[in-house]
């Protein structure tokens, strides 16, 4: 082989090596997977949370390097600052939404041994026009009445059971002439 050659393949074996690094570093990555709401979505419903999942395990005791906000149309916060991790997702809770228009989410979450993820979405959020408390109504339960049965209902069940003595019996009838025959 000539020098040529063997310095060609040193640097394309070199090449290589680099090459599979950076895809294998770009390949644990944490990206994100999925939100909820889902980025650029419509709401008619208050949602309670924000939920964000991303491709790796979340760290859950670096509590205050992870931050979720979400700001309403005005700039003002509307998460009430709890944030919960288990394992690839982090929730953060959130006050009831009263203000339509879109709100934007703002995070950054931290996984083992890489680099944040951050990021932001929107999603928009339609207020009814009248926005009171629920509350359950009580109504009143109907009384059932306990099941009868007819005399037809009576009938078949005692012919059932007579039918099921008469072939049980038979079947022994049976069974004792084979054996008595051998």
């Amino acid at each position: 082989m000539t020098k040529v050659t063997v310095r060609f393949s040193a640097l394309a074996v070199l090449l290589s090596f680099g090459f599979l690094s950076f895809t294998a570093h770009s390949a644990s990555a944490n990206t994100l997977v999925s939100t909820s709401p889902i980025s650029g979505s419509t709401v008619s419903v208050s949602p309670t949370n924000v939920t964000i999942t991303g491709q790796l395990p979340l760290l859950a005791d670096a509590v205050d390097a992870n931050v979720i906000t979400v700001k309403d149309p005005n700039g003002e916060r509307v998460d009430d600052g709890t944030i919960s991790i288990s394992d690839l997702s982090a929730s953060v809770g959130l006050k009831t939404l009263v203000v339509t228009g879109m709100y934007k989410v703002t995070y950054t979450l931290l996984s083992d041994g890489d680099v944040p993820l951050e990021g932001d979405f929107s999603f928009k959020y339609l207020a009814p026009s009248n926005i009171a408390p629920v509350e359950p109504s009580p109504e009143p339960s109907q009384e059932q009445s306990p099941a009868s049965s007819s005399w037809a209902t009576n009938v078949f069940v005692i012919l059932l059971l007579i039918g099921a003595v008469v072939v049980t019996i038979g079947l022994s009838l049976y069974a004792r002439k084979l054996f008595s025959e051998r």
